[in-house]
């Protein structure tokens, strides 16, 4: 045997080993077919073909097929590049495209065996409702009423999911509809809530959902994201919670000529969406198209939480609680209920419907409960509690620089007043923080000698300025009173 033949041998031997240990090697992912885009599990065990091409076996038939059916044997392949409106795919072109990201692979699911020695939610695994309202009270200010809620209500979800029905007595999903004012904290509950469960969670905003066929996200776009959050694992994805916000976006509008592709109509395509139904959404995008595979889930066990501020909506409470106004000694007053801040949580179905909510959509959402205003005292308390408190990321930015930021009670007091003045919720903490924290973290830097920085009534009013110690004055001072 010559040498090149020796050499010929090897490299073949190697690529034979390369092959073979990239069979063995299972990264937790299925194969997709190249041309229909099914997965392993439902088109069967995949073709292999030169550059990682994955071929099912009823799409490589088919080609064989369309061949035969074409009025050419198949001995004559070699002349089919000669023959006119006939091209063949050529394999080499292919090598440096990346067939399928890891965004758009599926997860392998678990064997019976699997499942049974390591469920997917194990019910002493999940906290009691006073452990999970706990653990959201280092993170949430107040919302006692709310928090109690979302604690029960995730609780018993997922004591629902867990348990067997052999009983014959099943257990209806709970989802949840949340009203609140701008900045009162939905989102950061259902983010903080989805945290200590561990399990994925999806925030999709309702405002970009449009009836199917028409330009924007479809509505199976938000089980789409569920999936992509639990890395493309469809068991695990069937037990998370997605949480739509600004569904008040999609009410019913009250005067229009022309169909409502992103208001009714979309609560209509949700229906089945929230009740339970296996839909087949896209992997790796928001949109279904013939280069993206396809899976299969299941929404009977994906707790909704839906969430919106509802503007206006006071009005129509107020309405109905008016309606007992009438002449006579024992009427009510017109104005009675116009200075109360929480009137949200006197809503009811019936409010929410004339809001523009179709009753079908809000017999879907059986839980439905109401966030408090944000008090003056509950703004200081957000500036300072929490775990990731406003406060509490300034000082830790100014001790990197070696300098001890301290706010004033008043100041706390003054800031929450002017938040509370732009209407906007905890939200405009930040920006008022903002403001006035221009200046001092501009200046700090430039002098190595200060030493600790103190906020004022004064600075926050604009009558004054903070108050600036320096190194030296600062040991002193502590030495003074015994630190």
């Amino acid at each position: 045997m010559s040498k090149k033949e020796i050499f010929e041998d090897t490299d073949f031997q190697k690529e034979e080993q390369n092959l073979q240990a990239q069979e063995e090697q299972d990264d937790g992912y299925e194969d997709i077919c190249y041309i229909c885009h099914r997965p392993e599990s439902k088109a069967g065990k995949m073709i292999r073909i030169p550059n990682d091409i994955f071929i099912c076996a009823d799409c490589m038939q088919k080609t064989f097929d369309t061949m035969n059916h074409s009025g050419f044997p198949l001995a004559d392949m070699g002349n089919l590049g000669n023959m006119p409106n006939i091209s063949m795919i050529n394999l080499s072109d292919l090598q440096n495209i990346n067939m399928m990201p890891k965004a758009q692979k599926l997860k392998k699911k678990k064997a019976k065996e699997d499942k049974e020695k390591k469920p997917v939610l194990d019910i002493r695994s999940i906290p009691a409702p006073h452990k999970i309202k706990a653990s959201l009270d280092e993170f949430v200010v107040g919302q006692e009423h709310a928090k109690k809620v979302m604690s029960v209500a995730v609780y018993n979800h997922y004591k629902r999911v867990t348990c067997d029905n052999l009983d014959g007595i099943e257990i209806e999903k709970s989802n949840m509809l949340m009203l609140g004012p701008t900045g009162s904290g939905k989102t950061y509950m259902v983010r903080t809530l989805a945290k200590l469960l561990d399990v994925p969670l999806a925030i999709a905003d309702a405002t970009s959902l449009t009836e199917a066929g028409y330009i924007g996200d479809d509505i199976e776009s938000v089980v789409s994201k569920l999936l992509a959050a639990a890395d493309n694992d469809v068991e695990r994805a069937e037990h998370g919670i997605i949480f739509i916000d600004e569904i008040d976006k999609i009410a019913k509008k009250k005067t229009t000529n022309q169909r409502d592709v992103s208001g009714e109509s979309v609560q209509q395509g949700m229906l089945k969406l929230l009740e339970g139904a296996e839909i087949e959404v896209p992997v790796g995008a928001n949109s279904k198209n013939a280069m993206v595979p396809l899976a299969t889930v299941n929404t009977k066990d994906i707790l909704f939480i839906c969430g919106g501020a509802f503007p206006d909506l006071e009005d129509i409470i107020k309405e109905r609680l008016n309606k007992q106004s009438a002449m006579g000694f024992h009427a009510d007053l017109k104005d009675k209920y116009d200075g109360e801040e929480n009137l949200l949580q006197r809503v009811e179905v019936e409010d929410i419907r004339k809001y523009g909510m179709i009753p079908e959509f809000l017999g879907r959402l059986p839980v439905i409960f109401a966030l408090d205003a944000l008090t003056e005292d509950m703004l200081v308390r957000i500036l300072t509690e929490p775990r990731s408190a406003i406060v509490k990321q300034y000082q830790k930015l100014l001790s990197i620089d070696e300098v001890k930021l301290e706010f004033e009670e008043d100041a706390l007091h003054a800031i929450a007043r002017k938040a509370k003045e732009k209407d906007v919720g905890a939200r405009a903490l930040r920006a008022i923080i903002e403001e006035f924290m221009l200046d001092i973290m501009y200046e700090i830097p430039k002098d190595d000698n200060i030493g600790k920085v103190t906020i004022t009534e004064d600075y926050i009013e604009n009558k004054g300025g903070p108050v600036i110690s320096m190194r030296g004055c600062q040991a002193l001072e502590e030495k003074a009173v015994g630190i």
